[in-house]
């Protein structure tokens, strides 16, 4: 089944929308209130009054920004755009006020880092992102426009701001892009999972469905088939009981039980059937529902199978805790009998005791030999796993984590590989314009300022190699080596230092300065794996090492440091936001992004589960609603009695049935022989001699038409007294099965081998039956259509 359509963003990219517009809100808070601060220390007395009636408005308006993550159901979102609005007109007018190259230097971060940040705060909404800029930028050239009358805009400024928008917003799109396809890859592996699980489900549910038909129905009508016992007063309260479980739908139990108090509840039957059990049991034990009521449902079958084959009255039925877990043994001194010996088709042991146990993730186990009695154990533990696809036993004892607990931790890491790839090539993509275009021009333009200039140049070129070779590496899907990792970090530390101590003092972190902006960039892509705190070392050794060049060359001023202090704040403190951004998403959201797609894929897989078996569950007991369950209903309310021959016909014809029904999930080279031979073997123990005979190679028949095939059959076996013959006939192109029985009880159930009364009758299924005298014979036959592609030869 394709995978289900994505409506909305789904857990990775949603969660990825909220930590970006909580990382812009916050980053652009914090710088505007350093920033601030710091341009109004350096400010002249007169004027910090006024700076402060501007400033202080917007520190305000950052304020209700932060608080509305919190409460953004309270905030309108043109009040918010608004608010965003005031912060960059407010900070963008403080320009002129308090004039000289501090304000410039930090209005061009304030507004800088706000256009930037407004790309991922309004990341859904880029019309308000775009017009927000467009306003960062208008108020960033009337402020200087102001500041110095007379002269024009200074557009460097201004392209550099642009630059900053575009590059903002094409890093949001490419990780954007790969959380999106992360989520739909996870989509379309969770829906494979979803089928396998349901699938899985449905398969248990079956076998549970169908060992408690063999405990409950089939067994009942079958005793009534054979006659056995003259009393049949435990019939219509077990007929009632039959029916309740058969209208039960397998499979949804949930909580804890008491397996203690479930055990005491085992029927011991009545009459000649009953078994007498002496009983040792240390209670309480709690365990689940499903291992529970396994145990119980194997023990009512194992007390039946004492009653009827042990040759004694009396059994032994103990249980205990064991670890975390508990054991359970049902003990008789009777005949006993080779457990080896004991035919697959029988259902019993298999599919009652254990194969209901090994689908709840425990294990029971027979221990018998002839006139030694019977020994029947079953075990559960806590920490026993769920059968895995085709119920492979665990052959070792190391444990294994829970199959749920493994794929969530591959779906995490397979978004945390998506985001950390996208992230990357959103620095390397930042880094590369930034060198290329603001840092080249610098460089170029302030030649003459460098002692000496190929020192800078020789720097600029080395940058660029430690790019190039880092996005080599990238867009191959390549790690970066460790080896090739710190060696290309110890080159970006060491243009950090040459272009700092090359360049003149009162310069630094200035227009010429074209390194200190870009180093952290580089950094970030060879580090982005890494916990924020690597990248923090980093920045504090880039940022020492340009304070260590200016201190060395004197004492710098008041305003020197302020400006040293808002540039490093403005493009340093910028990308630490952004490695501590990278390591949220790495080490928070793609965690969490998984849970949030686990969570929600266990939602869809309970409900598919619970639809489909609710579905199978109906039909399952629609097949059975025309004759198995009219009889037990009348068994069960005494209408039909036990004594009536044409009763324990039917009854025989029903048993054969769900026989049938039960080798359906045999895995065997021949099903159509190994589901004729259920009906016969219930024939045989009716006291009839079946003769069986195959001609031909068999070929593939689909489930549906061997139902059709073998029904008549199962209803002259049914009513067949003493002899009958069975012939099934192969041909390159059909199948034939057909049954002649010498002395076949009449009445309407002869009709039935021509339909079965409430069965929709395949059209590609013809039946043929002829009567003479007290002999009948009846032949079903298929024959493969022309384009059906089934190759019979």
């Amino acid at each position: 089944m394709a995978a289900e359509p994505i409506e909305g963003p789904r857990s990775s990219e949603r969660l990825l929308i909220l930590a970006l517009e909580r990382f812009g809100v916050w980053l652009r808070s914090i710088v505007v209130c350093l920033c601030g601060a710091l341009g109004v220390v350096s400010a002249d007395a007169a004027e910090v009054p006024l700076a402060l009636s501007l400033l202080v408005p917007a520190f305000l308006a950052c304020g209700v920004r932060l608080y509305s993550l919190r409460r953004p159901r309270l905030f309108p979102l043109a009040l918010l755009w608004t608010l965003d609005a005031a912060v960059v007109v407010l900070t963008g007018l403080s320009q002129p006020v308090i004039g000289g190259e501090a304000a410039n230097v930090m209005v061009e971060a304030m507004v800088g880092i706000s256009v930037v940040a407004f790309q991922y705060e309004w990341a859904t909404r880029p019309v308000a992102g775009a017009a927000l800029a467009a306003l960062g930028a208008g108020v960033s050239v009337l402020g200087d426009v102001l500041s110095s009358p007379g002269q024009g805009p200074d557009v460097v400024p201004l392209v550099r701001m642009l630059i900053q928008v575009g590059l903002s917003r094409a890093a949001y799109l490419i990780i954007r892009g790969l959380a999106r396809a992360a989520d739909r890859s996870a989509a379309v592996r969770a829906a494979a999972r979803r089928e396998m699980e349901v699938a899985a489900a449905r398969r248990a549910t079956e076998r549970e469905y169908l060992a408690t038909l063999h405990d409950t129905a089939s067994a009942t009508l079958l005793m009534v088939s054979q006659g056995d016992g003259r009393d049949w007063s435990w019939l219509p309260p077990r007929a009632r009981q039959d029916l309740e479980a058969m209208s039960a739908v397998p499979g949804f139990e949930t909580g804890s039980v008491d397996l203690a108090a479930l055990l005491g509840c085992v029927p011991e039957g009545e009459g000649q059937a009953r078994v007498r059990l002496k009983t040792r049991i240390d209670g309480p034990l709690a365990i689940p529902s499903g291992p529970g009521l396994a145990i119980f449902n194997g023990v009512r079958e194992a007390v039946t199978n004492v009653a009827r084959h042990a040759g004694v009255r009396e059994a032994e039925l103990r249980a205990w805790t064991e670890g975390d877990g508990a054991v359970v043994e049902l003990s008789d001194a009777g005949r006993g009998f080779d457990p080896e010996s004991v035919p697959a088709r029988r259902r019993g042991i298999n599919g009652s005791i254990i194969g209901r146990m090994h689908a709840v993730g425990g294990s029971a186990t027979v221990t018998s030999r002839p006139d030694t009695g019977t020994r029947v154990q079953w075990r559960w533990h806590g920490q026993a796993l769920a059968p895995q696809a085709g119920d492979r036993a665990q052959a070792t004892g190391v444990p294994h984590p829970p199959r749920a607990q493994v794929q969530h931790t591959a779906d995490v890491r397979f978004i945390r590989g998506r985001l950390l790839y996208g992230t990357q090539l959103a620095v390397l993509l930042i880094s590369l314009v930034w060198q290329f275009t603001i840092s080249l021009r610098r460089l170029v333009v302030h030649q003459d300022m460098y002692r000496p200039a190929w020192a800078q140049t020789a720097a600029f070129v080395c940058l660029a190699a430690v790019a190039v070779i880092g996005g080599a590496y990238l867009l191959r899907g390549r790690r970066i080596p460790p080896r090739v990792r710190w060696l290309s970090l110890g080159s970006v530390l060491a243009v950090s230092a040459v272009c700092a101590f090359t360049l003149p003092p009162e310069q630094s972190t200035g227009a010429p300065d074209w390194a200190f902006g870009v180093v952290g960039w580089h950094a970030l892509f060879l580090l982005a794996d890494l916990r924020a705190g690597v990248f923090a070392a980093f920045l504090g050794a880039h940022v020492g090492l340009n304070a260590t060049a200016v201190f060395l060359s004197g004492e710098p001023t008041v305003t020197q440091w302020a400006i040293m202090g808002i540039s490093t704040i403005g493009s340093c403190g910028f990308q630490l936001s952004v490695g501590v951004l990278m390591t949220y998403l790495l080490h928070g959201t793609a965690p969490a992004a998984g849970t949030a797609a686990a969570r929600e894929e266990e939602l869809r897989t309970r409900e598919r589960i619970h639809e489909d078996m609710q579905r199978d569950h109906k039909e399952r007991y629609r097949a059975l609603t025309a004759t198995t369950v009219p009889l037990l209903v009348g068994l069960g309310h005494g209408v039909l009695s036990p004594h009536d021959e044409e009763v324990r016909l039917r009854c025989g014809v029903e048993a054969a049935r769900m026989r049938r029904l039960f080798a359906e999930s045999d895995a065997v080279l021949d099903p159509l022989l190994n589901e004729l031979r259920a009906c016969v073997e219930v024939a045989e123990h009716q006291g009839v001699t079946v003769s069986l005979a195959v001609r031909g190679r068999p070929g593939e028949v689909p489930v549906e038409v061997r139902r059709e095939l073998i029904d008549p059959v199962a209803v002259i076996l049914g009513r067949t007294r003493s002899t009958a013959r069975v012939t099934v006939v192969w041909t390159p192109r059909a199948v034939r099965v057909s049954v002649v029985s010498e002395d076949c009880a009449g009445g309407r159930g002869t009709d039935e081998a021509a339909q079965a009364p409430g069965r929709a009758t395949n059209a590609q299924v013809a039946v043929e039956r002829t009567i003479r005298g007290g002999s009948v014979w009846v032949e079903a036959g298929w024959r493969r259509p022309a384009a059906s592609g089934v190759d019979l030869t």
